[in-house]
């Protein structure tokens, strides 16, 4: 289709690269092929007047297929003899820079990934692992794991996690379906102004619709869950053409608790999820979309059968998380008929009910530590208007959302407790533009937004405007050489943890919060070695304000946010300052003799003030990441493929003795020692096999991984428990003993998996 009008172009050349197959688009700009042999293609897409595009990393099964989408871009000058390529590395004149765009067939051979979409946007360039490594926190150049949005066909999600952190961004296990999505794009500056709240990134994805001529699916089963995938068309009373409306369906349920249950340990992570997917083609230029998502997660404990110190202590510090999350969105284009935009409408709600609580004995739920019992309910309206002029294209659009937030919290070492009712409308406005220069050598885009709502009193839209600016210059005429740059400001809302707090005399102590607000200026060099591969170089700095600074500790809020925890439900201060600098290089090659990776390098430092006003380095300043994730597909269906994530040594904050005792379980963090300790580095590396088999009516992918096959150990801070007698016997009077080094567990970890596709 024409990536403008999006209308069908009829004639298109469609070529299987390396072979003698090809077809050509008919009136509604389809194409078929038939008898094609099962293996991976590069699939390239020609039109007269058009951008060659070429698809790469296609893996053609006999059954289960995904329909292919080509968005062709017109060519705004007639040239004689010469052959324009649309490059495979997705960007746009609003980003230019510091994107990375990854497809299905990434995501299912990911190693270690487990099909978890966020596992994978975890190891891409400049993305700072978690502490100990086993959560989904989106950590980008020294930013908090809170500043990253997610946006599903256009609508946001508030998080993609199971057991997420409210307030915060991440979790353990991801919940976005990989069976739903065509391409997931993680930008990590230079973000759109149809865009709010994101301070470090936005991580995009892109569905697919459901197969429109037929009946099909998948089964799923991995190392911890089961999932299992509908689709086809609804309501086709004409079997000789496709449907107008498509499904796609799925269910996924977990079997950790089984697995944790069988080895002994004393945690039961359980997790069910669903997302679907309803499309309706009205006429060649509407559409209607209905997607939603959802999670119902429990986390509980069980004593183990023999004591054992690690696992007791594990027993009496998890907390106890019943979460149950929802987002639904309609949403209709309407595509001009005389070819120049498109006008996108969008309602949605989400809803998050968080119940999170500590207790004296977890195993029977008895005297209550801390408790919040907390519901969060979004309802948003969202329009957007897209014109193509001769030469500008124009975009501009509105926000409006209801927010409700409810929290009845109990914190007995801080002598919190307070219900609260909040109720308020949210709002923004953007305008941004683009335009071609210079016989379309020169890229420019401008935009403008702002945001601001009726209950927090320490902003208003005035205070919020968001001015980004930038442009990619081709240095040379063949556009193997670009000068890419960037430079914009952003805001975020205070959460409604923060919001909704209130003080013991039931003031809302964080009314008066202004947004947090983060300045970026980037800048590098794009040099495409080959048409599928290229090699950059950016520099980065972002500068924060109003950063919020928690008033009981005095640190900085961008040092938390990536545990299992609340979030910012606890008075602040809109005082903190921050910085984060650094440079990143890059080379990445798409599927080319084989072989497909990405490979990256970031220095960077990351600093936070707290409320003495200095800048110290933050939890995620480690200073050095290096990350490596790439396959070789050999003959006969199998492929290889591996990834490698390193990062440096992590300052983190040690344990205050003195008081945990008094607060068991929970356990209170020293931050005035912040700086003081470091972590070893951070280094993993996994390794997967696949093989594919096709049949008539099915086809069978099975793959088998070795997660953490150098044996390196995961640094985590020490682990500290009451002192106990072997028996379990507490030791008086009562006192918090070291149960473990930084040196985590280092043995390899075997797992294989299968996906059914009938």
């Amino acid at each position: 289709m024409d990536a403008q009008s999006e209308q069908p172009l009829e004639g298109a050349t469609v070529l299987l690269l390396g072979t003698s197959y090809g077809v050509v688009t008919n009136e509604e700009g389809k194409f078929t092929f038939l008898d094609v042999p099962t293996q991976t293609y590069n699939i390239q897409v020609s039109f007269l007047g058009y951008e060659t595009q070429t698809l790469y990393n296609v893996i053609l099964k006999s059954v289960g297929n995904i329909p292919l989408q080509f968005k062709l871009e017109e060519i705004s000058e007639s040239l004689e003899e010469v052959i324009v390529v649309q490059s495979p590395f997705k960007s746009s004149s609003e980003t230019p820079l510091s994107t990375q765009t990854f497809s299905v067939v990434e995501i299912e051979t990911y190693p270690g990934g487990n099909n978890d979409i966020t596992k994978v946007v975890q190891s891409m360039p400049g993305i700072s692992p978690s502490i100990g490594g086993f959560r989904n926190d989106i950590i980008i150049r020294g930013g908090a794991p809170n500043e990253t949005v997610y946006y599903l066909d256009g609508i946001e999600i508030p998080n993609i996690n199971h057991f997420s952190t409210q307030g915060s961004a991440g979790g353990p296990v991801g919940m976005v379906n990989v069976s739903f999505i065509r391409e997931v794009t993680l930008s990590s500056s230079s973000f759109g102004a149809e865009y709010d709240n994101p301070l470090s990134g936005v991580l995009a994805f892109e569905q697919r619709e459901g197969d429109a001529n037929g009946f099909g699916g998948n089964l799923r089963l991995g190392a911890s869950e089961t999932a299992l995938t509908l689709e086809g068309p609804l309501f086709n009373t004409d079997k000789s053409k496709p449907a107008q409306t498509t499904f796609l369906f799925s269910l996924r349920r977990s079997y950790l608790q089984f697995l944790f249950e069988l080895i002994g340990l004393p945690i039961r992570p359980d997790y069910w999820d669903y997302q679907w997917k309803i499309k309706h083609e009205i006429d060649a230029y509407n559409s209607l979309s209905f997607i939603g998502i959802g999670a119902i997660d429990d986390f509980s404990v069980k004593a183990p059968d023999e004591f054992d110190e690690e696992q007791q202590a594990a027993l009496e510090q998890v907390p106890i998380i019943d979460q149950r999350s929802t987002t639904v969105g309609l949403a209709w284009k309407r595509k001009y008929k005389n070819g120049k935009g498109f006008l996108n409408t969008v309602v949605s709600s989400n809803r998050l009910e968080n119940v999170f609580a500590r207790y004296e004995d977890n195993t029977t739920k008895t005297g209550t530590i801390f408790q919040n019992d907390s519901y969060e309910w979004e309802t948003k309206f969202r329009i957007q208007a897209t014109q193509y002029g001769d030469q500008w294209k124009w975009s501009t659009g509105v926000n409006v959302q209801n927010s409700s937030y409810q929290n009845n919290t109990r914190f007995l070492y801080y002598d919190i407790a307070y219900n609260t009712d909040v109720n308020f409308v949210k709002y923004g406005l953007f305008l941004k533009a683009s335009r071609a220069f210079l016989n379309d050598r020169l890229d420019f885009s401008w935009g403008i937004r702002s945001d601001a709502d009726s209950f927090s009193e320490g902003s208003s839209l005035l205070d919020n405007i968001s001015p980004r600016l930038s442009f990619s210059y081709a240095l040379t005429e063949n556009q193997r050489w670009k000068l890419n740059a960037s430079a914009g400001r952003y805001f975020k809302i205070p959460t409604y943890t923060m919001l909704g707090f209130q003080n013991q005399q039931g003031i809302f102590a964080n009314q008066q919060a202004a947004y947090t607000r983060s300045d970026h200026w980037v800048g590098g060099i794009e040099y495409n070695l080959t048409p599928a591969s290229r090699f950059t170089v950016e520099g980065f700095r972002k500068n924060y304000a109003n950063y919020p600074v928690s008033v009981i500790d005095g640190v900085s809020l961008a040092n938390k946010g990536g545990g299992f925890e609340v979030l910012g439900n606890e008075a602040i201060r809109s005082e903190g300052e921050g910085q984060s600098s650094g440079v990143e290089v890059l080379f990445q090659q798409k599927l080319s003799n084989n072989f497909y990776g990405v490979f990256a390098y970031t220095y960077f430092s990351s600093e936070f003030s707290g409320a003495d006003g200095v800048l110290r380095p933050s939890v995620w300043d480690s200073r050095h990441l290096i990350s490596f994730s790439g396959g070789y597909k050999l003959k006969r269906n199998w492929e290889l493929s591996a990834r490698w994530r390193f990062a440096g040594k992590n300052p983190y904050v040690p344990v205050d003795l003195e008081q945990s005792i008094v607060s068991y379980p929970e356990l209170i963090l020293d931050y005035d020692r912040l700086g003081e300790v470091k972590l070893n580095s951070f280094n993993l590396a996994d390794i997967r096999i696949d093989k594919k088999w096709n049949f008539k009516n099915l086809s069978f992918n099975l793959y088998f991984e070795v997660q953490n096959f150098l044996a390196q150990p995961n640094p985590s801070p020490p682990e500290y428990g009451l002192n106990r007698g072997e028996n379990g016997t507490l030791v008086l009077p009562k006192s918090l003993v070291q149960l473990s080094t930084t040196e985590g567990n280092s043995t390899p970890l075997p797992s294989f998996g299968f996906v059914l596709y009938f």
